[in-house]
């Protein structure tokens, strides 16, 4: 399978990094609500017009993995709202030289999916952007209700390109 990866390396120990992590409202979401941060704990926040979603934290294995499990989820900007339900995001740390190494997987989502071009682009946004940003420099660049962070706009081109009828650009 084809599953959405994309790896970076972080000038911080994989302690650091995987407390990052756990602070998704400091680079995926500012709006998120619910705990982030043990086994169990369920998040979710809404993007109005574009996204909501709900993840649960599955696995732990501290500075090593972090599973979250996508419990609900809907886009605008495709038709099969199943997209994402039941997809696992894994968070891989690895030391890499002075470093760590950060593996973002999605399984789930692979190319044939409709929300595979908008999502990919998101994910490298908010993984080597502003998670990087969070981690190294203290201040990250997360989405807001509002839909404001740089992924939204392609986000909302595909939503127009939908409800017109044509491929998003």
């Amino acid at each position: 399978m084809n599953d959405f990866t994309t790896s970076i390396t972080i000038n911080r120990p994989a302690e650091h990094v995987f407390r990052t992590v756990l602070d998704a409202r400091g680079w995926w979401n500012e709006s998120i609500e619910g705990p982030t941060s043990e086994v169990g704990d369920e998040f979710g926040f809404e993007v109005a017009g574009l996204h909501r979603t709900r993840m649960r934290i599955t696995d732990i294995e501290p500075h090593r993995r972090i599973t979250w499990l996508v419990v609900d989820n809907s886009f605008a900007f495709v038709e099969d709202q199943s997209e994402w339900v039941g997809d696992r995001i894994e968070f891989d740390f690895a030391p890499d030289g002075d470093g760590t190494r950060l593996t973002f997987t999605q399984v789930g989502l692979v190319p044939d999916l409709e929300c595979y071009e908008v999502c990919s682009n998101a994910w490298v946004f908010f993984v080597r952007d502003s998670l990087r940003q969070l981690a190294e420099d203290g201040k990250g660049m997360p989405e807001s209700s509002a839909g404001k962070a740089a992924p939204a706009a392609r986000a909302r081109a595909a939503v127009d390109a939908l409800a017109a009828g044509s491929a998003p650009a």
